[in-house]
């Protein structure tokens, strides 16, 4: 039985990334939060696909800033987790818990 609570590897970063970055969570720094904690390196039309499918699953709000003379008069949208994109996480956490529950620390495979 599928939960499509359950998210997927870069829903997962992109949601962490966002509520690390707080009201500071654009896509540009999203990219920079996953490759700053992570060491991955994520193309930037991922991050804005992902945050676009989180936004429309709606476990993340946005909201578009004013434009700024720094960013040549462009504003910038800023993203939020929901309440269910919390929820999410945690269903995420539990499922990836009860994976890795029996294989530490040897990391066993079977054969």
């Amino acid at each position: 039985m599928r939960d499509d609570r359950v998210l997927g590897d870069l829903e997962h970063l992109v949601l962490l990334a966002v509520l690390h970055l707080d009201a500071e969570a654009y896509g540009v720094a999203v990219a920079d939060a996953i490759t700053a904690r992570t060491g991955l390196r994520v193309a930037m039309g991922s991050v804005y696909t992902t945050l676009n499918r989180l936004e429309n699953k709606g476990l993340l709000n946005s909201r578009r800033e004013a434009p700024t003379p720094v960013r040549g008069g462009r504003s910038r949208r800023c993203y939020r987790v929901t309440p269910a994109g919390r929820g999410a996480l945690e269903a995420t956490r539990i499922a990836l818990d009860g994976m890795w529950r029996g294989l530490e620390p040897g990391l066993e495979t079977s054969r």
